[in-house]
């Protein structure tokens, strides 16, 4: 009896473990899809004039128009892109008039990377973009080819000589540039997946439980004698 005792308690112990590890991944699953819906309203307002000072808290991913001149001279990042492959984002600098901050123009094949770019006076619509795209396992630029590996702002406004300001163009300023504008398919949101898997993992579990359960209570066979 206290064999089935602890058998009892030690499977209702694991499956409300397992259950409540999957009502929590449904409830991460609608904080992540508000948020997703909230980054989708920000990304898709209509574009405003660049703040003077932007904050990365109330700014982060504003959409903004910007005119001024395309700078010579450019950053290529390096991405891949779906059904497309391996290329860069072209970074270059963009004077306004009365500052010069960062473009991420589009993206570009590896074929195209000496491609003459149109510079001159051009009007576009992008979004402020943060946070920069770097941590610990990020390599370091290749500086002499011109490869970078992420769009880190800080040392892309200081090789270009601009302020540390980044906008992503949604619009085309290049025949050549296939603009690849912010959007939230690259945030993952797999907590439907996760909620799966726990329940899953509780079904299993339940059933083994009751397996156990039902040996446990079998008569032996010495005792069916």
């Amino acid at each position: 009896m206290r064999r089935i005792t602890f058998l009892l308690i030690f499977g209702l112990a694991g499956l409300g473990v397992l259950v409540s590890l999957g009502v929590w991944q449904l409830q991460r699953l609608g904080w992540k899809q508000d948020v997703l819906a909230e980054i989708n309203d920000r990304i898709s307002a209509e574009p405003v004039s660049l703040p003077q000072q932007p904050s990365e808290t109330r700014d982060k991913y504003l959409p903004v128009f910007v005119q001024g001149e395309m700078q010579p001279g450019e950053i290529h990042v390096l991405v891949s892109v779906k059904q497309v492959g391996a290329g860069y984002r072209v970074i270059q600098a963009f004077d306004t008039g009365d500052r010069t901050i960062l473009v991420d123009r589009g993206f570009i094949p590896t074929t195209a990377k000496q491609v003459e770019r149109q510079t001159g006076q051009i009007e576009l619509t992008g979004n402020l973009h943060w946070p920069d795209e770097i941590d610990g396992y990020t390599p370091e630029p290749d500086v002499d080819a011109n490869i970078w590996f992420a769009r880190d702002v800080p040392n892309l406004a200081a090789a270009l000589g601009t302020d540390p300001v980044l906008v992503i163009a949604r619009s085309r300023t290049d025949p050549n540039l296939t603009p690849l504008p912010v959007n939230t398919a690259g945030i993952p949101n797999d907590h439907l997946g996760y909620a799966i898997t726990w329940f899953g993992l509780a079904l299993v579990w339940a059933a083994m439980t009751g397996y156990f359960l039902w040996r446990g209570r079998a008569p032996s066979e010495s005792e069916a004698q």
